[in-house]
């Protein structure tokens, strides 16, 4: 049976202040604690049910984690998803490392994206289309949130991840790279050709778009055309189209 503190630490992972202070975050469901243990984040707990321990006990024991067997019952307690019934881990965060994109490389910056959903399904998105580099405004959800960690299905594991003020970083990292912004307003994205010697691609705020400092850095402004009736695009659908044309003009 879990202890009390046990269980109010991995409660209080939940909320970014002690995230911050435990350096530490939580991933559940099978997929996701399974790429965790696949990658090279440091994990601190596994807890599981003894269907998952039994049938991936050759993975569990390559980890010097704790590992608990807990009931599905005591997973949904913890847990902030109800579709969890397997499996809950307890991982290190990494530290915000400056993020310098390599020559001919194509990354992804975000501009006060605030709903934690959008931001998991962007960093799944990046993952499918290569993408490896993302850099965030300080205003953009946090990369540790559950929700995030959920919503990206296992790909947080592959993607670097930057939290710094983005006019500046875009203004002397990126100073000399092909900036492009997406924008209700543009060319339309289907004629706009990439540079293809690396930059960047910039999304903006759910609901304001991109702000009007990181704004004077752009290059390019590009628009996804629009041809039926909807006033807007999700800012996760519409990454995803901006980088697979990103995919099929540079491979």
């Amino acid at each position: 049976m879990l202890s009390k503190n046990r269980i109010k630490y991995i409660n209080s992972l939940k909320v970014k202040k002690y995230r911050l202070l435990h350096e530490a975050f939580v991933v559940e469901g099978a997929k996701s604690v399974l790429e965790l243990l696949g990658s090279d984040y440091e994990v601190e707990l596994v807890l599981c049910t003894p269907e998952f321990q039994q049938k991936y006990a050759t993975i569990l024991t390559r980890h010097q984690s704790v590992t608990e067997t807990v009931t599905a019952k005591e997973l949904e307690v913890l847990g902030s998803f109800q579709t969890n019934d397997s499996c809950l881990a307890v991982a290190k965060t990494k530290p915000n490392a400056f993020l310098s994109p390599s020559e001919a490389e194509y990354i992804l910056a975000l501009d006060d994206v605030r709903d934690p959903g959008n931001l998991g399904t962007i960093i799944r998105v990046a993952d499918w289309y290569g993408i490896r580099k993302i850099v965030c405004s300080n205003d953009t959800t946090d990369f540790y949130n559950p929700k995030v960690i959920a919503a990206s299905k296992g790909s947080f594991t592959r993607i670097h991840i930057f939290y710094t003020d983005l006019a500046d970083y875009l203004g002397k990292t990126m100073a000399k790279s092909q900036l492009v912004g997406a924008f209700l307003g543009g060319t339309s994205l289907y004629e706009f050709r990439f540079a293809g010697e690396g930059g960047c691609i910039v999304m903006g705020n759910e609901s304001n778009g991109i702000g009007e400092e990181v704004e004077k850095l752009i290059t390019d402004r590009v628009t996804i055309p629009r041809f039926g009736d909807a006033e807007s695009l999700n800012v996760g659908i519409a990454t995803a189209v901006m980088l697979d044309n990103l995919r099929r003009q540079l491979g």
